[in-house]
This record gives structure tokens, sequence and C-alpha cells, in this order.
């Protein structure tokens, strides 16, 4: 059997008495390693430095990760339910690997466009690909929880930074010895950097072939044994109906839907991006920061803890008190906490963090329970498809989020001359940007029925 009839849909059935359970280390294993994007704000001030150019400039890289994020998660989302979850993480791998290759000589060539090339464009598609297609697969696997099985897969891509973060610092350090983290900045030739490509490119392409090898789909007709699955029809804006991915984007409770993740990742992809460089602004005096540089890389994977457990346990929440009330809750709250990093976030470090912990954990539990929504609203055929479509709502995120910061910041200052007072307007634009969304979710309501497939279709149609 050749590597690519392996890797075919019917190759990776699994057999009768398979425990589920057995799929989420394999989704794990490949958001893990795709999470790496929330890592780059670590060596963002070493780009800068590189380079010679902006912090809009550098921010741009993450931006356009994001945006190949959302577009080919849109773009290849059916051939994904087509061909598979082993086939598409094996292509998201080899994206991936080779957008970190391709980044690396970029960097050693003192070529940016190749870096937004490489890690930008290669790397945006491994990481659309990757992203779907265990989460769908988990969704089949998981009909009765549908918020725990996303939740349990999504963490794996908030807490990639908690991994990436202290191991990107380990690295530069260690192939680099005049790298100075006190300053985040590496060698004029970024040889550092360069070798730091190389190794996070062939690690995480090793890791991701043991989801590769061990991921699986659901057989026809299979179901958790002891579920009903009309018990689901009891719970608000839940279907037992099936709606295509060429219905749904028809629909407006997609439209609404696609407004709520738009508003809830642009408000916290723009901290994300500008996370380490952020907690040393807000407590910098004359004298210099209060944070030293590697205590804000701590902050990174601080905060990738609190997106990691969001993701987990706000996805989890949502199958005891439904999808629409939780988003009352990301958006609504979000609001409340974005007001009080802008007004009062500087006034001590712990509480700075707590607050900056919260939103976090909001945006990771949007992305996580979205999945599930997405499911209770159209059903669980072709969901991997309409998912995909929805994630280019992150795609504009991930350019509005970091214009808005970095937009502000370069009108304010240079990198490590800013304080707190500079990021007040872009954080009190984010209050008005989860507003809209808050409204947004108030206004979902339940598909029509006109949109339903007029026959539920089998596992085999519903993969065309």
């Amino acid at each position: 059997m050749s590597l690519m009839t392996a890797l075919d849909r019917e190759h990776t059935v699994a057999p009768p008495g398979f425990n589920r359970w057995l799929i989420p280390p394999a989704a794990l294993a490949v958001h893990l390693c795709i999470g790496q994007v929330y890592a780059t704000s670590v060596y963002k001030n070493s780009f800068i430095t590189h380079f010679g150019v902006s912090q809009t400039a550098i921010g741009i890289i993450f931006s356009i990760a994001i945006v190949m994020l959302g577009l080919s998660a849109a773009f290849g989302g059916t051939w994904v339910e087509k061909n598979g979850p082993r086939k598409a993480m094996f292509v998201s791998a080899s994206f991936w690997t080779t957008g970190f290759l391709v980044g690396a000589l970029g960097i050693g060539t003192g070529q940016l466009w190749l870096v937004y090339l490489g890690y930008g464009v290669l790397g945006g598609i491994g990481l659309g690909i990757g992203y779907i297609s265990p989460v769908s697969t988990l969704i089949k696997w998981f009909p009765d929880r549908p918020g725990l099985a996303t939740g349990l897969a999504i963490m794996g891509f908030g807490g990639g930074a908690l991994i990436a973060s202290p191991a990107s610092r380990q690295l530069l350090s260690f192939y680099d010895a005049d790298y100075d983290p006190s300053v985040s900045t590496s060698v004029a030739d970024g040889h550092a950097l360069v070798l730091l490509f190389l190794t996070l490119g062939a690690g995480y392409f090793l890791i991701m072939m043991f989801g590769v090898a061990n991921i699986r789909v659901p057989a026809p007709g299979w179901r958790p044994e002891g579920w009903d699955p009309a018990t689901v029809a009891a719970k608000p804006l839940v279907t037992t109906a099936q709606v295509s991915a060429a219905n749904a984007i028809k629909t407006r409770s997609f439209w609404l839907l696609w407004v709520v993740l738009f508003c809830n990742v642009t408000a916290g992809i723009g901290i994300l991006e500008q996370a380490s460089p952020m907690i040393q602004d807000f407590f910098r005096t004359s004298s210099g920061s209060a944070v030293t540089v590697v205590a804000a890389g701590g902050f990174v994977g601080v905060l990738s803890l609190f997106n990691m457990a969001g993701r987990f346990a706000w996805s989890s929440t949502s199958d005891l008190i439904g999808r629409k009330p939780i988003y009352m809750l990301y958006l609504g709250v979000g609001m409340v906490t974005y007001l009080l990093l802008a007004t009062v976030g500087d006034s001590a470090i712990p509480l700075f963090v707590l607050l900056a912990g919260v939103i976090l954990s909001f945006y990771g539990g949007g992305f996580a329970t979205v999945p599930a929504y997405l499911r209770d609203l159209f059903g669980t055929y072709q969901v991997g498809a309409i998912h995909g479509r929805l994630l280019t709502a992150w795609s504009a995120a991930g350019i509005a989020g970091p214009l808005i910061v970095n937009g502000f910041l370069d009108n304010e200052g240079k990198p490590g001359t800013l304080t707190s007072a500079a990021y007040q307007p872009a954080l009190l634009t984010m209050v008005g940007v989860l507003a809209v969304g808050f409204v947004a979710n108030l206004l979902i309501r339940p598909v029509p029925a006109h949109h339903h497939e007029a026959t539920a279709p089998s596992e085999k149609e519903s993969v065309g």
C-alpha cells in the first residue's frame, strides 16, 4: 500500500469496538504544533531589529498567516470532508513545515517577503487545513458532547504557545551565544532565528505525523453506546435536521455567527500578537520596564494557559447552558474586562495578568465553542466545510486586530518607549467591537426548515 493510498478516507474508518477516546490525542498532536502561531510575539522584537522595520511590518506576518488560515479552511473545507482527516492532516503538516523552511530562507537572506510567503502564506495554509480536520472528526465521534470534544482539540491550539514560547527562547540562546534575552534581540545576521525556524519546522512535522498515523473516522451509522439522537431536540437552537455547506451560507444565522466570531477574535488577537511587548510597556517608567523580557515571555505562557483552559472549560460549560448564553458571557463580560484593562490595568502586574488572562480565556472559549454552535444550528452533515467557511471571520479578524493595535502604537512612538497610555485607544476600541458581537449573538435564531436537506444524508454522501 502506497503512502497516498494509506492516507485515503476508506483506510481510516475505525473498526468495530474502537475506543473514541484515542482520537483526542491525535487531534492534539496537530493543534499543539500549529498553535505555535500564538508565540510569535516572543521573537517579534528580534524580527524588528533584524529586518529594521516597524511593528506593523512584522505584525503583518502574523496577519497573513491568520488570513490564509481562514481562506484555506473556507476553500478546503469540502475537500477535507471528502478526503478525510488523515490526508488533510498530512497536507497540513507538509505546508506548515515548508512554511518554516521558506521563512528560514527569508531570514537568512534578509528578504522579508520570503517570510511573508513562507510562514505567512504556506504556513497559513497548513494552519487552516490542520485546524478544521481534527475538529470536524471529533464532532462526529462525540455527538453527545460536542462542546467537550471540540474543547479537547482546540485547547491544544491555544496551548501551543505554552510549549513554543519557552522553547523558542531556549533555542535562541542555544544557537546564538550573543543572544541577549534582556533586550529580546538576536545578532544582526539572524543566524539564531534561521536555526530556530529550521528546528521548529522539523520537530513539528514529526509530532504531527503521530496524529496522522492515529486518526480515525467513525463507520457509517455509528453512534455512542446508549446515546439517543432524539434527546438533542429538547435543547434550544439545536436541530436534528441537516444543512449543507452551500445552504448554510445562505442563512441569516450563519452570517450573524460570522460577526460574533469576528468580534470575539478581533478583541483577543490584538493582545496575543502584542502580548510580550505589551506587559513591558504597561509597567514602563523613566528608568525602564518593571517587567523583564524573560518575564514577558513567561506572561505569553500564562496567557496560553488561560487560552487553553478557556477552550476546554468554557466549551464544556456550553454543553450544559447552551451556546448562545456562553457567548453572551464571552462578549458581555469581555467588554467589562477590556474597560478595566484600559483604565486600571497598569495599577498592578497581577491585576494586569488576571484581566488579560480572562480576556484570553473568552477568546479561546469562543473558538472551541463555535464548532458546537455550528453543529447545533446546521447538524453534522458537512459541518467541517461550514466551519471552514466561518473561519473567514478569523481571517478578517487577523487583519483587523493587529492593525487596530499596531496602528495606534505606531502613532504613539517606537517600541521600547511606549507606556500604558499608548494602548488605551486600542483597548477602548475593542470594547465597541465586542458590543457589536454581543448584539449579533442575541439575534441568532434556528435555521428555517426550507434550508434543511430533504432526506438525512448518509455518511458517504456527506463527504462529497
